[in-house]
């Protein structure tokens, strides 16, 4: 087995588990069973593909939105969304500073706010509130963070969570921004960075990425981008890796499209959306990402290859948008800490999981009628390809992570002939879709959504 330079096999590993600092979260973080460089299947040698019926990983990673925010009103049977009340509407509230309530809302239209919420380290940690997800709207969120869309809003994106099986605790890897939830992504460590920071050109992970293991396992991967050469690209985050492969594992996006269409995509892949259009991160559209996505999605169920296909749709981040569970203590990939500005708490570390973000399994082997309760993160899908080819793990994180193979059922493809899916709302509704890049996201909180504090007389 071929190791990098730092490799351990869980000699610090009370170490690595860090602490909870007091958060009522949890003060334990989850059991450490294996450390970096251990294989998930030490009987069998590295490289060894345990999940022949699946050839194809794909990787969809949109931006900046929260479980509740997205899927809080998706009233799928046994998945953990909003409470409602009698008149139809969650009952989830945060408090503003001078005690005044704001009620989770619709949002008008399908467009965000510029800048709002706001999901910095800082931010996010307050948002949190100790494990009481009380500090949304006292936070510089404000109350946007209690925006919440509906099926009507994003009918495809429904469409998805209603039929194939979905996930209520998947919660992003750090309490923070993209750049360091990406990194997890890929390497499962942020190596310290908790900030969308320009990334250093010489930060390389002691273990290498996810990418480093499936080519020493001799396994194709692709990180297809739509915006590559113009804003960062997840491979992006680690120069190195990005100059390495640029132009031969990192390629446009409508290499995906082609590769899709005649059944030679590689074993593992990303697929990127336009940052600047078409991500879904403020101030932007969020049905123009969903149409995106759709696009992917579909290449995917229509391509040659469906029959051993298996598609993740997550979010990096939840954007500051608000979600009801708080997130678990966590373990720390590494003895590396957050690399804080002056002034800035490092609260626990990285001994602590975001908030939650939406996550579905898209294959022929999906578990019909399923709602994954096992807590994953993004490592969960760096250990999903190592549970699959048998790659040694880069951190204490993804060695623990689950991988998500509840949500598939190996013996039975019960999706093989690809359910119906309904239509993105732009394909639909066109110009009532893009009104609000024009006229605006419309009143935000919308009135009658804020109730005075207790004991204080309505205005």
């Amino acid at each position: 087995m071929t190791q990098h330079p730092g490799d351990r096999q869980g000699t610090d590993a009370r170490r690595a588990a860090g602490g909870a600092g007091g958060d009522s979260a949890g003060s334990a973080a989850a059991e450490i069973r294996r450390g970096p460089g251990s294989l998930p299947h030490p009987d069998l040698a590295p490289g060894r593909d345990t999940i022949p019926q699946i050839a194809h990983v794909i990787v969809l990673v949109m931006e900046n939105h929260s479980y509740d925010n997205k899927l809080g009103m998706l009233g799928r049977p046994g998945a953990d969304g909003f409470t409602l009340g009698e008149d139809g509407k969650p009952t989830a509230t945060n408090p503003y500073a001078n005690g005044d309530i704001q009620h989770a809302f619709r949002m008008p239209t399908t467009c965000q706010l510029r800048g709002k919420p706001t999901q910095t380290w800082q931010a996010s940690h307050e948002q949190f509130a100790a494990g009481r997800n009380t500090g949304f709207v006292e936070s510089a969120s404000g109350p946007a963070a209690m925006g919440y869309w509906q099926q009507a809003d994003q009918p495809f994106y429904y469409s998805v969570a209603s039929q194939f099986p979905i996930a209520d605790r998947y919660f992003c890897s750090v309490l923070g921004r993209t750049f360091p939830n990406r990194r997890y992504l890929i390497s499962a460590t942020s190596l310290g960075m908790i900030d969308d920071t320009i990334p250093s050109l010489t930060a390389y992970p002691p273990n290498g990425t996810i990418f480093d293991r499936l080519d020493e396992a001799n396994v194709t991967w692709k990180d297809y981008c739509s915006t590559l050469g113009v804003v960062l690209s997840t491979t992006e985050l680690y120069p190195e890796l990005y100059a390495r492969n640029v132009g031969r594992n990192v390629v446009g996006i409508d290499q995906y499209f082609e590769d899709a269409a005649s059944g030679q995509l590689p074993g593992f892949c990303l697929v990127e959306p336009n940052y600047l259009l078409g991500s879904e991160e403020d101030p932007q559209n969020i049905a123009i990402g969903e149409h995106f996505a759709a696009r992917v999605i579909n290449a995917a169920l229509s391509g040659p290859a469906w029959e051993r296909t298996l598609l993740i749709w997550t979010y990096d981040e939840h954007g500051g948008y608000y979600d009801h569970v708080p997130p678990p203590a966590a373990i720390a990939p590494d003895d590396i800490p957050p690399d804080t500005p002056a002034g800035v708490p490092a609260y626990n570390g990285f001994a602590q999981y975001g908030f939650r973000v939406p996550c579905a399994v898209i294959s022929p082997w999906a578990r019909p009628d399923y709602v994954s309760h096992q807590v994953f993160d993004h490592t969960s899908i760096c250990a999903l390809a190592e549970a699959k080819w048998n790659l040694p793990a880069m951190t204490y994180r993804d060695a623990n992570a689950g991988n998500m193979l509840d949500m598939l059922d190996l013996q039975r493809p019960a999706f093989l002939t690809p359910p119906a899916l309904a239509r993105p709302l732009l394909d639909t509704d066109p110009l009532g879709t893009l009104a609000c890049d024009i006229l605006g996201p419309g009143a935000i909180p919308p009135a009658g959504s804020v109730s005075p504090a207790p004991g204080k007389a309505a205005p």
